[in-house]
């Protein structure tokens, strides 16, 4: 039985991350069976239609990143062809926002096409075994988590009402959120053929022929030719070294990794101590000059990657010179082997789809606006931008971590406040993530506002963190701003 903490999204995740273990699975396993039954229970924050980044450092080797995010799909599609179907919908969540929903908003998905790449590296066990506890849960029904619940009431009926067969599974004959006992028709079907044929069922065969010919019945933009032609990319991570600690995040297309990487460098040790009023306001001055340079620069980057690895090197070479110029799930696993990993999906705020006959909730990571804005031009085929961040890090005397958070535009900042606070040895794990945070809403534009947490909040994001000391001791941690697991074996 392989040794493991896990932090998870629901005591269902965690507890398909634990009989992996139990029964002999890596480190890798155990974060895609977690996150697999995240996919089925999370309802509105990430589904098998999602896309996702894996981080993993394995017990020897260097680290790497899996790319699983989604790409813009219209392989083929004939220049004259009709608009894609969308409309907008606005709502409170979050602090308010505007999103794009509807069969035009969904992209090519890409997190299990993900999970497979880091399966076939990494993973100890068949397949079939990782997928069996999401088939349990889908079969059984759950019930809704706290922050699936909280996403929903917001938007039960303007995102997830409007298509009959969501309509069905979220709502009781009075029309009414159904959060007891969620059951959805043909998902557990749709898990066992994933389980007998592999990730590749979402991109070849009779799911992925039933997806896409749903979505362009009802006039939307994925086909088959992009999910055939949709392909995982391993990729060098970022890597910052914090006192001791070499931590490796994601890069292009995820905006979030380098925002991580270059706070993390601004930061330049601190908190030296217990978070104080100069630490926090020196966090202020690192968020606003970061997230600014990613509004102005790097979004809007032609090859992000070189733009982002450019920057890296300005923010290395000279400290003083840069300061003064989207709805996730996250599961982080460290074994008593001294592999870590760390996996956040998403869905995007859904786009209120169930493909007919299988199940799934279909994402709308096209219309996340403030990733995709209206009139920014992607090729078909290419990968979109993403604020995620999984992390995972090994310091010199052999322990190893992994971390991450879901929280749209707060993922970043949430976690470079708990791996400041822990990196540097000023916070133990647990006291670094439950430390109050700040976040610089809209940082440069006119109306910025530099948000303080006063009480510990869904909206500063909900991190996961999994850590294998030197001596062999494990310890989980989870977010108390949500409803995460954290489980230990062994």
């Amino acid at each position: 039985m392989t040794r493991l903490a896990v932090a998870a999204p629901s005591p269902a995740a965690a507890d398909a991350a634990t009989s992996v273990a139990r029964a002999g699975g890596s480190a890798v396993d155990a974060a895609i069976a977690a996150a697999l039954v995240a996919m089925v229970n999370e309802v509105g924050l990430v589904s098998l239609s999602s896309g996702g980044f894996v981080a993993v450092q394995p017990s020897a080797g260097a680290a790497y990143t899996v790319d699983g995010w989604v790409d813009r799909p219209g392989l083929g599609r004939a220049n004259d062809a009709p608009p894609a179907s969308t409309w907008d919908v606005t709502t409170a969540y979050g602090g308010g926002v505007t999103i794009t929903i509807g069969p035009g908003s969904v992209a090519t998905h890409g997190s299990l096409a993900a999970f497979g790449e880091a399966h076939a590296r990494d993973g100890r066990l068949p397949w079939r075994e990782l997928v069996a506890p999401a088939i349990d849960v889908a079969r059984g029904g759950f019930r809704l988590g706290s922050a699936s619940t909280y996403y929903l009431r917001h938007v039960h009926e303007t995102v997830f009402g409007w298509d009959p067969a969501s309509h069905r599974a979220l709502h009781d004959a009075q029309g009414q959120l159904t959060e007891d006992h969620v059951v959805v028709d043909d998902l557990a079907g749709t898990l066992e053929v994933i389980a007998a044929d592999g990730p590749r069922a979402l991109h070849e065969g009779d799911l992925a022929r039933l997806v896409a010919a749903d979505v362009q019945e009802r006039g939307g933009l994925l086909g088959a030719a992009d999910l055939a032609a949709y392909a995982p990319v391993v990729r060098a991570p970022l890597t910052t070294r914090v006192d001791g600690w070499s931590l490796a995040t994601t890069p292009a297309p995820s905006v979030g990794g380098v925002v991580v990487a270059a706070m993390l460098r601004l930061l330049d040790g601190r908190p030296h101590g217990r978070w104080d009023d100069a630490d926090v306001a020196h966090l202020v001055r690192v968020q606003r000059a970061v997230l600014g340079h990613r509004r102005e620069v790097l979004e809007t980057a032609a090859d992000l990657d070189a733009t982002a690895r450019a920057w890296l090197d300005l923010v290395d070479a000279d400290h003083r010179a840069v300061l003064e110029s989207g709805s996730t799930a996250q599961v982080s696993v460290a074994d008593s082997d001294g592999s870590a990993c760390s996996i956040t999906v998403s869905s995007g705020y859904a786009s209120g789809m169930v493909a007919a006959g299988t199940g799934i909730w279909l994402n709308n990571c096209l219309g996340e606006q403030e990733l995709n804005p209206p009139g920014r031009r992607v090729p078909p085929g290419s990968r979109l931008l993403s604020n995620m961040a999984p992390t995972v890090g090994r310091h010199d005397d052999g322990s190893t971590l992994a971390i991450g958070s879901p929280g749209a535009d707060r993922i970043t900042t949430a976690v470079v406040s708990a791996l400041a606070g822990f990196a540097g040895g000023a916070l133990t794990l647990a006291d670094a993530v439950a430390h109050p945070r700040v976040h610089v809403h809209r940082a440069g534009l006119p109306d910025e506002e530099v948000r303080v947490e006063e009480e510990l909040s869904m909206y500063f994001g909900g991190v996961g963190a999994a850590l294998t000391r030197a001596d062999g001791s494990l310890e989980a941690v989870a977010d108390p701003r949500r409803d995460g697991v954290s489980r230990l074996t062994g």
